[in-house]
């Protein structure tokens, strides 16, 4: 699995968490500082799952 598609449907989900914040009238700042925390996220488990194991000596 690519790291970019991997964090670009993590995006999209956070994408549809921000609209049901806003839907929910969440204050503007809790969003983002959930947004920053989830894209965080998103990187670090893309990371985990996309990288590639080293070769054995």
């Amino acid at each position: 699995m690519s790291y970019v598609l991997y964090v670009v449907g993590f995006v999209i989900v956070i994408i549809g968490l921000i609209y049901g914040a806003v839907l929910l009238y969440v204050p503007t700042p809790w969003i983002v500082v959930g947004s920053v925390v989830l894209l965080g996220i998103a990187i670090l488990t893309g990371v985990k799952a996309t990288r590639q194991k080293d070769p054995s000596k």
